[in-house]
């Protein structure tokens, strides 16, 4: 059986949501650090810091973890990637740890910091790592939060992790570089994953997983057509490998079924009604596993 660690603060929600969405939820209370996942194949649940994780999987006391990638490698650790999850805290997607100084700074690119410039962030290593490479000397802060606020009464650079730069921007600053993309990342103990029955549990929680992250992005379309209009309604139609075909009963029409992708809907469904199409319906997907 498999012992895993999850992320607590800003990933938590969404986290918890994807497994519930996998049919692997987690059972807790506000105050049950020991929450259970009713799965054969996963023995202990812990709920932690994001920034713990990491370190905590490649010593082994656990198998596996959900974590930001910033966080892999920020505290270096040497895990097993085992799947890209590619969510944030408030959704799809990545995000990114930038650079970012007061807006009212003269410059618009990270080479023009001035050497010795005070710097805050939770990112003490990659930071440090960053600028060396860049060839200039700052001061460094370790931040425990709120990096954004101390810019610029007490600090000249925050390197932040952000979504859209929305709360940057707010605050009065402005980003100016970035140090890289982030995403959320199933990680895995490497001694664990040479384990082949371990491996198998986690291949398999890994599928679960991203089935459910590939269903969220597409949505099932099933419509009736007359047959005097089915050329047409294929000719423009999206499908994974080739729509679904059934002649109806009795009738001279046919029932197409495909997946497109969700943003693609609202622009496709008046044309397939323009096309001949009838009875459409937009069906959603709990999980698709390739």
């Amino acid at each position: 059986m498999l012992s895993i660690a999850l992320p607590k603060g800003s990933l938590e929600e969404q986290t918890l949501q994807l497994f519930r969405e996998a049919d692997l939820s987690v059972k807790r209370t506000d105050r049950d650090y020991n929450p259970i996942i009713e799965d054969e194949r996963i023995g202990k649940v812990k709920i932690l810091r994001p920034q713990e994780i990491p370190v905590y999987v490649e010593k082994g006391y656990f198998d596996m973890g959900i974590s930001g990638l910033d966080w892999v490698k920020e505290t270096g650790a040497g895990v097993f990637e085992v799947a890209n999850l590619s969510y944030s805290k408030t959704g799809e997607g990545n995000v990114r740890i930038v650079v970012a100084v007061h807006r009212d700074e003269p410059f618009e690119d990270v080479r023009e910091i001035r050497p010795g410039s005070k710097v805050t962030t939770e990112y003490p290593n990659l930071t440090q790592k960053f600028f060396r490479e860049l060839g200039i000397p700052i001061q460094l802060f370790h931040s425990y939060g709120a990096s954004e606020a101390k810019v610029p009464d007490l600090m000249d650079v925050v390197v932040d992790l952000t979504e859209t730069g929305t709360t940057l921007r707010r605050n009065g600053l402005k980003i100016i570089g970035q140090i890289m993309e982030s995403h959320t990342v199933l990680i895995a103990n490497r001694r664990s994953y040479d384990e082949p029955d371990k491996r198998r549990h986690m291949e398999e929680i890994a599928t679960l997983l991203l089935g459910v992250i590939e269903g969220r992005q597409n949505v099932l379309l099933s419509m009736n057509v007359p047959s005097a209009s089915l050329e047409r309604v294929i000719a423009i139609l999206p499908a994974m490998k080739k729509p679904t075909v059934s002649r109806l009963h009795g009738i001279d029409y046919f029932s197409i079924q495909t997946v497109v992708k969700k943003g693609e809907v609202n622009w496709l469904i008046p044309g397939l009604k323009d096309a001949g199409a009838e009875d459409i319906l937009e069906i959603p997907i709990s999980k698709i596993i390739k």
